[in-house]
């Protein structure tokens, strides 16, 4: 009796080591299988900015251009004129308005020059280096266009409207087409700004999020 209690203890207790160390074995096995077949797809939204990024730039980019060449070609002679005077009116005759353009060229050469690492963030959409070197240089060139359209604006608002505590007289009545010309550079400027602050809104928001 007491050999066939030792006989059976062992072997009870060994069938119950041996499906107890099956099952620790495979219950992680299934849960690794379970991973494996169950992928979770990552990046798909970024991509998506991303492109959104490059539309936008492509836009910002005909804005400014056209900002510059507006405000570059904005020239009026009037037909009343003498032999040794005549009236006209140039861009080049306000140190704002050429700084205007000088400004919105920088920004228009930019924003040509940041297309291939907007590019590269359509390619790689978790890279973090060109995102966050495009959402730098956007930054800067939004202060710069803000700042010259401002500039700008006020030399227009003033030719249309004078002070009369300054006695500055508009000139907008004489020059029309000059100030038509020098409204729309500026209107085109602040919608290339406005761009520009999307384009940091979204480089802000690529960064951010993680997943």
């Amino acid at each position: 009796m007491e050999s066939a209690h030792a006989i059976d203890m062992p072997e009870s207790k060994k069938a119950n080591g041996s499906g107890k160390g099956k099952a620790a074995v495979g219950a992680p096995a299934a849960a690794v299988a379970t991973t494996k077949a169950t992928p979770h797809p990552r990046g798909g939204w970024k991509k998506g900015v991303a492109i959104f990024d490059f539309v936008l730039r492509l836009a910002a980019i005909g804005a400014a251009l056209g900002a510059t060449a507006t405000m570059g070609t904005a020239d009026e002679i009037l037909p009343f004129f003498t032999q040794f005077f005549q009236f006209e009116a140039q861009y080049d005759d306000f140190e704002v308005f050429m700084f205007f353009v000088i400004a919105n060229g920088l920004v228009s050469a930019y924003l040509v020059l940041s297309l291939p690492f907007s590019i590269l963030c359509i390619v790689r959409p978790h890279a973090v280096g060109p995102r966050l070197l495009l959402l730098i240089g956007d930054t800067v060139m939004m202060a710069l266009t803000i700042g010259a359209a401002a500039a700008a604006a006020s030399v227009v608002y003033l030719a249309h409207s004078g002070n009369p505590n300054a006695n500055w007289l508009p000139i907008c009545q004489q020059f029309g087409d000059f100030c038509q010309s020098t409204s729309s550079a500026v209107v085109a400027s602040l919608i290339a700004a406005a761009l520009l602050l999307i384009l940091i809104v979204l480089s802000a928001f690529a960064l951010r999020r993680r997943t």
